[in-house]
C-alpha cells in the first residue's frame, strides 16, 4: 500500500534511506542485512542532510542527537532529537532532513523485512 502512495505522489521512484545521500555522499551504512531486518546507522554532521527519499516500516534510535530541519507532506519545522530517544513508524511516503544544529546526529534504522522480501535474500 505505502509504494501505491509512493507511486502516486511522485511519478520518479524515491530513493530508500540507504540509495540517498547528501550532495553525491552516503550518509548511511548497513550495519547489518539478513532475510529477517536490515540496520542502517545514519550519520550527519552539521550542515549536512538526507536528500528526498521514503521510508518503509521502521524503528529508530538516536545514538547521538541534536536538532534536525524535517520537511514532508506537513510543511517544514524544525525537530529536537534527544541521545537515546526512539520511535516506531509504519512508513513514510517522503520527507527530506537537514542538521541545522551544532552537534552530529547519529541514529540506527531498522527495517523488518517482509516474508517476500526475506524470501529473496536467501
Amino acid at each position: 500500500m505505502l509504494s501505491l502512495v509512493i507511486a502516486a505522489l511522485h511519478p520518479q521512484p524515491l530513493p530508500d534511506p540507504l540509495e540517498a545521500g547528501w550532495q553525491g555522499k552516503p550518509v548511511c551504512e548497513v550495519l547489518h542485512e539478513d532475510a529477517a531486518q536490515r540496520v542502517l546507522k545514519c550519520t550527519f554532521a552539521p550542515g549536512v542532510g538526507h536528500e528526498r527519499h521514503y521510508h518503509a516500516r521502521h524503528f529508530g534510535y538516536a545514538l547521538s542527537g541534536g536538532t534536525m530541519r524535517l520537511t514532508d507532506n506537513k510543511g517544514t519545522h524544525e525537530v529536537e532529537l534527544a541521545t537515546g530517544s526512539h520511535f516506531a513508524s509504519e512508513g513514510t511516503p517522503w520527507h527530506e532532513v537537514l542538521n541545522v544544529g551544532d552537534t552530529t546526529v547519529i541514529y540506527l534504522i531498522v527495517e523488518p523485512r517482509s516474508v517476500e522480501r526475506a524470501e529473496g535474500l536467501d
